[in-house]
């Protein structure tokens, strides 16, 4: 399904970006009242717990989408719990019947269907993605897949 290709997109975004981010910047927040680096990254992790649950797979147990939020501090935590999330949230997709996706939901937004959700559950990962390059640019990081295209672009022989 094409959604999981979009998915993996951000998971492997995410991934790369928060590991490239020093431990010591995950209390990093531009501004007063706005989630630090590592909050966004647990918000998101929490987002995919919850849209599963959301598409019909319950949270698993020992996972408190309420509490990730005070792990946000420890990057080793962060990080895990970020992949474990896209691991779990996958697997709810993967669940998913054909013929269900036309199946009626409530979604943060309102009505939907399963399939209308997946706009939705993309539009965050977009939205949490951009603000986290932002966060890592402010930061002086470059995100591995640019640096990764500018070396490439840096060792092509010169006409």
């Amino acid at each position: 399904m094409e959604f999981l290709d979009e998915v993996s997109y951000y998971e492997q975004r995410f991934a790369r970006l928060a590991e490239a981010i020093p431990a010591e910047k995950y209390t990093w927040r531009p501004a007063e009242g706005v989630r630090s680096v590592g909050e966004v990254y647990m918000h998101v992790a929490a987002a995919n717990y919850n849209f599963a649950r959301m598409l019909g797979t319950p949270v698993p147990a020992g996972v408190d989408t309420k509490a990730l939020m005070a792990l946000s501090t420890d990057k080793a935590k962060v990080v895990q719990t970020l992949k474990d999330s896209f691991a779990h949230f996958r697997a709810a997709v993967f669940a998913i019947k054909d013929s269900d996706l036309d199946k009626e939901i409530k979604s943060p937004r309102g009505q939907s269907t399963i399939r209308g959700s997946f706009f939705l559950i993309s539009g965050h990962y977009g939205e949490h993605l951009g603000q986290s390059i932002a966060y890592a640019r402010q930061l002086g990081i470059v995100p591995p897949w640019t640096e990764e295209r500018q070396r490439q672009e840096a060792e092509k022989p010169k006409p």
